[in-house]
């Protein structure tokens, strides 16, 4: 269970778009490999249990994961896949009880977290009260995408998700310019994709911008006014958002703001809470 999981605030939508890491078998920590890195103390290829995995499915570190040097497990999220693969995909039967599924269960994982991931952005495009427009087309699609998680194995791995992921990116971009919208006409800046690693953005006016897939590595965004702001893809790690005003921002994520700095006088959207790691 990461830190992520234990900070996480009631996402746009059901709970079921939240991990429930005592629900599911620790999938992300088997299933998934990683790189001694910044982020992660040592390697670990796919489909072998992490060394601090305990025998109850539970991180025998998760309470020092960042001290321990795994801060990457405490920005993991898989948007409730995990528990659907658990015990939905596979009726509560574990990779260790059922050896003989645990490789189609590692391999179905990585394909229910992108569906739930797209679950969870149509879910908030609904919450936007501006992109009206676009509501019946998503509850459509996401009731598509809901029916696709609940096939068998089989069909998850022969599931087209780049085709999903296309049809849901189109729709969230015309949820984010009706709710942009409300910023002041044109007001609105397109860094969509842009490069500002480590940019000086200390109180900038980013009021209604799509910022849409940038890089914000150590950004300075210090008091800026982030409100309305499509962040949706845009890396933040360790971008600087203390005092930052992100009222109202589109398509963040709890995982985006555990990448990031911030402290008690950041403003956050509903839905979305502070990270522990956060100054006070």
């Amino acid at each position: 269970m990461t830190e992520a999981h234990q900070d996480a605030a009631p996402t746009p939508g059901t709970s079921a778009l939240r991990a429930d890491c005592g629900e599911c078998f620790a999938l992300c920590c088997v299933a998934l490999p990683f790189t001694a890195s910044a982020d992660f103390a040592v390697d670990k290829p796919a489909g072998r249990p992490c060394g601090n995995l305990r025998d109850d499915f539970r991180c025998g570190i998760h309470t020092r994961l960042r001290d321990s040097g795994f801060p990457g497990c405490t920005v993991y999220d898989c948007f409730g896949a995990g528990q659907k693969v658990s015990q939905v995909t596979f009726e509560g039967r574990s990779w260790r009880s059922a050896p003989g599924s645990a490789r189609q269960m590692f391999d179905v994982f990585p394909v229910m977290r992108q569906l739930h991931e797209l679950l969870w952005y149509l879910t908030a495009a609904l919450a936007l009260p501006s992109a009206r427009p676009v509501h019946p087309a998503a509850h459509a699609l996401r009731a598509e995408i809901e029916a696709v998680t609940l096939r068998d194995a089989g069909e998850l791995l022969g599931t087209d998700v780049a085709a999903l992921r296309g049809r849901t990116g189109e729709l969230l971009l015309r949820a984010s310019a009706l709710a942009r919208a409300e910023a002041a006409p044109g007001r609105g800046k397109n860094r969509r994709g842009a490069d500002l690693l480590g940019a000086r953005l200390a109180r900038a006016d980013l009021h209604g911008a799509d910022l849409r897939g940038a890089c914000l590595i150590a950004a300075d965004l210090g008091g800026a006014d982030l409100r309305l702001a499509d962040l949706l893809g845009a890396d933040l790690r360790d971008a600087d958002l203390s005092g930052a005003d992100l009222t109202g921002s589109i398509f963040l994520t709890q995982p985006q703001l555990q990448q990031a700095r911030g402290d008690a006088a950041t403003r956050l959207p509903s839905g979305l809470c502070r990270p522990t790691h956060w100054s006070a």
